[in-house]
């Protein structure tokens, strides 16, 4: 690979290597002015705290926060759109929000200090992923509402990188524009990396020729197989990084060259692990739901909010010398999650094991249905013309051989159907890989 991996640059060395003490006393110092500050300004949280008997004054110590309620994303829906906001519109300067493929989208806001807080935390895991001012970064996230592409692109300019503000789809071009402008850094989503690594091969790109050495992708879970062929086919450091638009954006978390875990900036962000069916803490170690509470942002500091995304917290010291919790990869939503026969199924299981066998392309759809009262799941791979031409025999072993190891990781019986090179959908953004069709 170009990039040699080193002890990268560390943004902000007096937050990002605080001792334990030091770090709990200032997260608790912001959680009380932040449960004060939305308990004065915002009615839904006046409301939630009074219905379970809590005041501000009630937080004296980080355990007391479980006493608060969760927030969660339809109270951001009844309170569309400015309602959770705490400060005033005036000062109010940006507006970001969700899709909201599945009703009203979720609305945030930032003030002026919001902002530039927010450019540094994406500054931090840049650097951690050893973005200089000497790189050119590629932002292949489609800007507008969406909070993806402003982060990295604040986050680059304030390390002193050259931006190419690309924006999202027209693959032949963003590829062109990758060679033509030097690009060293490509930001977007790890299965929109693929697809640029189907695409310059099919034009005759060897992505070898290009400059690129780092790639900063977030937006969807990806597991370590799926890392190893970005990583392989485009020749460049591939580094995860994470947020949500509800919170910040991206800037939450973001690994280091260690690839351990992704440090989550909790002097910003307090982070908890709960049951996702009971809401109990859970100790540290153990993999649950992400709850998140952003003690500092001015405009809309959520308390206790359920992200749904299942993951678990290391609190051990990094190598790099960062002091920071580290989260893993995140392994799935707790609402995304398939129950299929009764057995909890993540999409990035089912990846693991696909990109563990030769002959498999990095391109599949989980097709989940209902036969009368059984659940049933398909599992659609694309395949090497080798495999895909084979004849009928090797083709049955090759079935039998993936559906024994999906099961043995599972659980459970998939069908396995082979596709033919090149037939599925390719993802400008986020895959979507996933249809279920049962009516549950």
């Amino acid at each position: 690979m170009k990039f040699q991996q080193g002890a990268a640059q560390i943004w902000d060395p007096s937050h990002e290597c605080l001792s334990r003490e030091a770090m709990q006393a200032l997260q608790l110092k912001r959680l009380q002015q932040a449960v004060q500050r939305v308990y004065a300004n915002v009615p839904h949280y006046r409301q939630a705290f009074d219905r379970a008997g809590v005041k501000p004054e009630d937080l004296q110590s980080l355990a007391d926060l479980q006493r608060f309620p969760f927030t969660v994303k339809e109270d951001m829906r009844v309170n569309y759109p400015y309602g959770l906001f705490a400060a005033p519109m005036k000062d109010v300067i940006r507006v970001h929000s969700s899709s909201g493929t599945t009703g009203k989208p979720t609305v945030v806001g930032y003030t002026r200090r919001d902002i530039e807080d927010w450019a540094g935390l994406v500054a931090r895991f840049m650097s951690a992923a050893g973005v200089t001012e000497d790189d050119v970064v590629h932002i292949a996230f489609g800007y507008g509402l969406f909070t993806g592409a402003f982060g990295l692109h604040y986050g680059g300019e304030q390390i002193g990188a050259t931006i190419i503000p690309m924006s999202g789809g027209n693959t032949d071009k963003q590829i062109m524009i990758l060679k033509d402008y030097g690009a060293t850094v490509l930001v977007c989503t790890p299965s929109y990396a693929l697809t640029l690594a189907d695409r310059m091969e099919k034009m005759g790109i060897d992505p070898r020729s290009l400059p690129l050495r780092v790639g900063l992708f977030g937006g969807e879970p990806w597991s370590e197989e799926m890392r190893r062929e970005v990583e392989e086919r485009l020749d460049i450091v591939a580094t995860d990084n994470y947020g949500l638009s509800e919170i910040v954006g991206p800037g939450v978390a973001g690994e280091c060259l260690c690839k351990k875990g992704m440090h989550l900036f909790e002097d910003h962000f307090y982070p908890e692990i709960i049951d996702p069916d009971s809401g109990e803490v859970l100790p540290p170690g153990e993999k649950g739901e992400l709850v998140l509470t952003n003690i500092v942002q001015e405009a809309i500091p959520l308390i206790r909010y359920r992200t749904r995304d299942i993951t678990r917290l290391h609190y051990e010291p990094c190598d790099c010398g960062r002091s920071l919790v580290r989260m893993d990869k995140t392994m799935g939503r707790s609402d995304d999650m398939l129950i299929i026969k009764g057995v909890n199924v993540f999409p990035t299981q089912i990846e693991e094991v696909l990109f563990q066998v030769e002959g498999c392309e990095p391109h599949y759809q989980l097709i989940v249905d209902r036969e009368g009262s059984r659940d049933t799941l398909e599992v659609q791979v694309e395949v090497n013309e080798n495999i895909f031409f084979d004849e009928m025999k090797k083709q049955r072993a090759f079935v039998d051989l993936v559906e024994k190891r999906l099961a043995s990781t599972i659980g459970l019986h998939a069908k396995v159907k082979l596709v033919e090179p090149a037939s599925m959908p390719r993802h400008e953004g986020k895959a979507n890989r996933v249809i279920d069709r049962r009516k549950l």
